[in-house]
């Protein structure tokens, strides 16, 4: 295992070229949306599980753990995440082909449930800050102070990457290549992933090998729920729970559809509700008014970047039912039907119209991520 480890560590570049490559092909596996698509979704899910590992081992490199000194690594919580992350569409598919269409729906809320319980674990564990990419990404202060000095400041973090500093102690996120980011890149990085792309966290390694042994740097105490609210008062309270709704934001939601249908309008409103709601809260708790009588409340880039990541998120809402069903599938069968005289570009456009439309019986109901 360690002789892995150390290839991985070695041949990170290649690794990270080869797992998107990899990726990216399971898109074109055939029968991808089909009712018998459950062995292109095994392919799908293992390659994402192997690429969430191989990140994993580059993260928890000797330099990484000296450089995320202020995250505690006794359990994998990020690394849970992104392997449920990458199960949950190949469990919904087993459970719909064994069980029913309706019945699916309990397999996936037990899915959204452990992810919840992962994620509240984490936020828990980081002392209460910003879950960047929905827990998948570590949020660390010490290497975002570092690191965002030496890269574009306002630049979109990319998946797998580390940056992060935080509102004193409150916070959320990892992966490269997770079900939506395949997704979103296949429909040309459209929602959810749609951002600038940053150099990956390992590269930051050479550029900090010599803060290792740097005798001044200590690790802070990590901040408890007590004593955010103590110091934040009212703002500290809103921002937790602002948090805590974004966290368990898609277990109500498939909840929801699990009691009324996909096809109410009850599930989308009152998730669109939960997420404006706790977007509210998080803009609240970190204005610019608070940021200058508190210097703790100041977010970093990289949680200023994963609340803009989350905004972009509601365009997903365009691709859920019964809005997707009733208005935007409409649109795009409009617009196929314009281009389709068009040669190359009509049939390219079918082609983007048929994996949108797969997608969405997919991958839409899940976005906190």
């Amino acid at each position: 295992m360690e002789a892995y480890k150390k290839w991985v560590r070695d041949n990170r570049d290649y690794l990270h070229s080869f797992e998107s490559l990899a990726n990216g092909l399971t898109w074109l596996l055939p029968e991808r949306f089909s009712d018998s698509e459950i062995g292109p979704e095994a392919v799908s899910a293992a390659v994402g599980i192997v690429t969430a590992v191989n990140e994993h081992i580059i993260e928890t490199a000797p330099t990484q753990m000296h450089v995320n000194a202020t995250v505690p690594s006794s359990f994998p919580y990020s690394l849970c995440i992104s392997a449920l992350k990458n199960l949950e569409t190949l469990i919904e598919v087993a459970a719909q082909q064994y069980y029913g269409d309706d019945k699916r729906w309990n397999f996936i809320a037990v899915t959204e449930a452990l992810k919840v319980l992962f994620r509240l674990a984490l936020f828990k564990n980081c002392g209460y800050k910003i879950l960047l990419d929905g827990g998948e990404t570590i949020n660390n202060e010490r290497h975002l102070k570092t690191s965002t000095s030496q890269h574009r400041p306002n630049a979109f973090t990319k998946h797998g990457g580390h940056n992060a500093s935080g509102y004193s102690g409150y916070l959320n996120g990892h992966d490269q290549w997770n079900l939506e980011g395949r997704a979103l890149s296949a429909l040309s990085r459209f929602g959810e992933k749609a951002r600038m792309i940053s150099a990956p966290a390992w590269s930051y390694g050479v550029q900090h090998q010599h803060g290792m042994f740097n005798p001044s740097a200590t690790t802070p105490e990590r901040p408890t729920l007590s004593t955010i609210l103590s110091e934040q008062g009212h703002r500290g309270a809103l921002f937790v729970t602002g948090e805590v709704l974004f966290i368990t934001r898609p277990l109500i939601y498939v909840l929801l559809i699990r009691k009324y249908g996909s096809r109410s309008w009850t599930p989308w409103f009152l998730s669109l509700a939960v997420d404006l709601l706790g977007t509210c809260f998080l803009s609240y708790a970190t204005s610019a008014s608070t940021s200058r009588k508190n210097q703790r409340s100041c977010l970093s880039d990289s949680e200023k970047d994963e609340l803009r990541r989350r905004k972009m998120l509601w365009a997903f809402y365009l691709m859920r039912d019964p809005f997707f069903e009733r208005y935007t599938r409409r649109k795009l069968e409009g617009a196929e039907k314009v281009l389709e005289p068009v040669p190359f570009v009509g049939f390219l456009t079918a082609k983007i119209v048929e994996l949108i439309i797969g997608a969405q019986t997919r991958y839409t109901y899940m976005s906190a991520s």
